[in-house]
């Protein structure tokens, strides 16, 4: 702020202040005073109305004073002071007391304090007239305000930056770039502080800014980004209106300029060249371009293409969308002994254009890529590619099914070497001459059980394996007619007993496992053997199948159920083959509606005569069941002569067992004793014992009435053993001596009977003695039950005394 200009505004305010003074005390208003003063004044309450002549409702005070002494704010003054100093005045709220004092006796108000209107435009305070000497309120309380004069003290300032703002490149003049605001603290109602306007200080040459609003403008047309993609503007803003002494402040605006789509793709060279192997595979790529664009973002986004009919054949190329460049890749196999350099014309161009700068130009460029194919050493080729070949299944084992031919396709011209995938042909069907490449049968062939071989055969150089070429070969199989037809299933059919002539029993088809050419032609007639037959009858459809009619009337079920038609089917050949099939017809009961009630199941043949090697078979069959039957016979025989023979030596393989107890002590018969007696020789007993023996004195001398006798024997106590103990002893001799034979040793077990048995034991097993000592008098207090046992031990007892004797 100019000195000068501030000593000016300091007169100008005092001056004002002055006569806001002057004309306080010309001025008188009334004021309602009820209620305002302190309840229960009695001055207040007699007085009612008063009035005042005091002017203070407003005061005003500069901002900024800088002077020593208080600034003089105003003069408070009641119409009750007569200036003798009876009247105390005072002011209370804001500021009262610190920033603004008064005097107590004259009412005058000063600011003590350096005022700013920024920070804050007015203070709001009361006044109060009392009594000195009682303190009595004389005048109602009353609030004024002292507000503070504002000075241009406050540059104005732009708040909001930094500020950036962007515009397309080449837009037209005055096209909207952004705007700016300055904001001024000064107080806008009162004189020009706090109005601003806005100017350019820097890049007037490129841009304007309206004073008023703060937007800025394009100032030319030909802004370029690709020359400068931005500028630094600074805008002023001054108050007072741009007045003389105004305050500014400035601002710095980055402007950027945007791109358009206005410059075209542009390859750097004319011309390039790439290099590849003839054997790089299909999709290989072989190089990289790339058009440059002075623009950015999607306007540097572009296409290629391949312009020349040559290029687009052999070659494609594509845009990698990352680096925009184009990827030239191989799309047909190259081959250098056809073409050693191919030459390909590659056009770039926009993706996005701007219709606005067509006019420019066209928005596209050209370029020559020049590809050299390198030779290397390639593995043979096959020609021509055909894979079919044809072979007859009667083929003989060696015979030529084709040749494959393969060639060095480099200009050395190897020879070449053949030989088959083996793995494909596993069974080794097929063979090929290494040299020749010649295909041979090395089996016989079968096209009913494979019509198809597919196998690989290999190419190869002959001083280098490594270089090999593989072709698939499908070889079919010819058919020739070497199968029979046969009737398609084991027909069987159903006639009714009262079945009339002509009677659709059957149709007959055949199957062929053949497949000529000129396709199947069947015939059907009845077998030989059956040519004689009354009952049915064949009839040739001639569409591959055959009917089978009734040739009689009725049929007896009974005399026979079932009949066994042979049907001789031929076909067409060459050369023409046949079979023999069997048709079933069952005789059914069938009711008065024709419905199959029941069938036998008995076969009999139509024809009665069998062949020879049937009835060889059945010949066979029955005198080998005739032998067998004799060599058992004779088996049995043998084996049964050989048992009795043994049968007089051994008495071991006769047992006889029983387990009758007997009928109690009146049987005295239980048991048949003459079976056991007639295993034995007594002839040869008389010769040994002279006739005599221990039986002379029972009833009867003669060992055969002994024999009869023999169960009677329990009630004599004269019984003769020895003939028994005599045989066994014999024998037991006999088995001692032969050295081939077991011992004839019984082991015999007895039960334990338990302690409480009142019987003891019978047995001689613990015997020491070889005599016996024992007395079996005691078995005749046994009871009757035990009687006939103990009349037999009693009756040895005595034949061994008398022996002893």
């Amino acid at each position: 702020m100019a000195k000068g200009l501030q000593g000016f505004s300091w007169t100008m305010l005092l001056l004002f202040c002055a006569i806001q003074e002057l004309g306080a005390w010309a001025m008188h208003t009334a004021v309602e005073g009820a209620g305002l003063g302190q309840p229960g004044d009695p001055a207040l309450l007699a007085s009612g109305r008063v009035k005042r002549g005091w002017v203070w409702n407003q005061f005003f005070v500069v901002e900024e004073y800088t002077g020593t002494e208080p600034l003089y704010v105003g003069k408070i003054h009641s119409d009750s002071d007569e200036g003798d100093g009876s009247i105390k005045y005072t002011i209370s709220g804001e500021g009262a007391g610190t920033i603004f004092l008064i005097d107590e006796i004259t009412g005058d108000i000063h600011a003590t304090e350096r005022l700013d209107r920024e920070q804050k435009t007015f203070y709001t305070l009361r006044a109060q007239a009392r009594d000195r000497q009682t303190d009595q309120l004389l005048e109602p309380e009353s609030e004024f305000i002292i507000k503070v004069q504002d000075i241009n003290d406050s540059e104005p300032r732009f708040l909001e930056g930094p500020y950036i703002g962007s515009v397309a490149e080449l837009s037209p003049i005055g096209t909207s770039v952004m705007q700016v605001m300055a904001s001024d603290a000064d107080d806008p109602t009162y004189g020009s502080s706090a109005r601003v306007v806005y100017s350019v200080l820097e890049g007037e040459q490129h841009f304007t800014v309206d004073s008023k609003t703060g937007v800025i403008r394009t100032a030319v047309a030909d802004l370029d980004r690709e020359t400068q993609d931005r500028y630094e503007v600074v805008i002023r803003a001054t108050d007072m209106a741009g007045q003389l002494g105004g305050l500014s402040g400035s601002t710095t605006v980055t402007i950027v300029v945007t791109d358009v789509n206005d410059n075209p793709p542009r390859f750097p060279q004319k011309m390039y060249q790439f290099s590849i192997v003839e054997t790089a595979p299909v999709g290989t790529a072989i190089g990289r371009v790339k058009a440059e664009d002075s623009d950015v973002g999607e306007n540097t986004d572009m296409t290629y293409q391949v312009k020349d009919e040559e290029g687009v054949e052999m070659f494609k190329v594509t845009t990698d969308s990352n680096t925009q460049e184009a990827v030239i890749t191989v799309q047909k196999p190259l081959d250098y002994e056809s073409k050693k350099v191919h030459t390909v014309v590659v056009e770039a161009l926009n993706k996005f254009v701007d219709p606005r700068f067509v006019d420019l130009g066209t928005f596209r460029d050209q370029t020559i890529v020049r590809v050299s194919v390198l030779d290397v050493d390639e593995p043979p080729e096959f020609r021509p590619p055909s894979n079919l070949m044809e072979v007859q299944e009667d083929a003989d084992v060696g015979s030529v099914v084709g040749v494959v031919t393969a060639l060095d396709p480099d200009t050395a011209n190897h020879p070449v070497r053949y030989a088959i995938d083996r793995s494909t042909d596993a069974e080794r069907i097929f063979d090929i001459d290494a040299n020749t490449g010649a295909i041979v049968t090395g089996k016989v062939l079968d096209r009913e059980t494979a019509g198809w071989h597919n196998i690989t055969v290999l190419a190869m150089e002959a001083d280098n394996h490594s270089q090999v070429s593989r072709a698939s070969l499908r070889i079919r199989i010819l058919d020739v007619n070497d199968n029979p037809p046969e009737l398609a299933t084991p027909y069987e059919a159903a006639v009714c007993e009262d079945a009339k002539p002509g009677q659709l029993i059957q149709t007959i088809s055949v199957v062929d496992r053949d497949e000529p050419q000129s396709g199947h032609r069947f015939y059907f007639t009845l077998a030989p053997e059956a040519t004689n037959n009354h009952h049915f009858s064949l009839l040739d459809i001639k569409d591959n199948t055959a009917a089978v009619h009734t040739q009689r009337m009725g049929f007896n079920r009974q005399e026979q159920d079932v009949y066994l038609l042979p049907i001789l089917v031929v076909d067409s050949g060459p050369p023409a083959l046949s079979s023999t099939g069997t048709l079933t017809i069952r005789i059914c009961g069938c009711d008065s509606n024709g419905a199959i009630q029941s069938c036998n199941s008995t076969a009999y043949v139509v024809s009665a005569t069998l062949s020879p090697g049937a009835l060889i078979a059945l010949l066979v069959c029955i005198l080998i069941l005739v032998v067998l039957v004799l060599l058992i016979l004779t088996l049995k025989r043998h084996h049964k002569s050989h048992l009795t023979s043994e049968d007089d030596e051994d008495m071991r393989d006769n047992v006889i067992k029983y387990n009758d107890e007997g009928g109690g002590e009146q049987d005295t018969e239980a048991y048949d004793m003459s079976a056991l007696r007639s295993l034995y020789d007594f002839s040869e007993i008389k010769g040994g014992d002279g006739g005599g023996g221990p039986g002379e004195g029972g009833p009867s001398g003669n060992p055969a009435s002994e024999l009869h006798a023999l169960p009677q024997w329990v009630q004599s106590p004269d019984l003769d053993f020895s003939v028994f103990r005599d045989y066994i002893c014999r024998k037991v001799e006999q088995a001692d001596e032969d050295l081939s034979v077991p011992p004839y040793d019984s082991f015999q077990t007895y039960a334990f009977e338990g302690s409480d048995s009142p019987v003891p034991s019978l047995s001689s097993i613990n015997t020491w003695s070889s005599s016996s000592e024992q007395d079996f008098s005691y078995l005749g207090g046994w009871g009757p039950r035990f009687r006939q046992l103990a009349a037999l031990y009693a009756g040895r007892r005595g034949e061994e005394d008398s022996e002893e004797s």
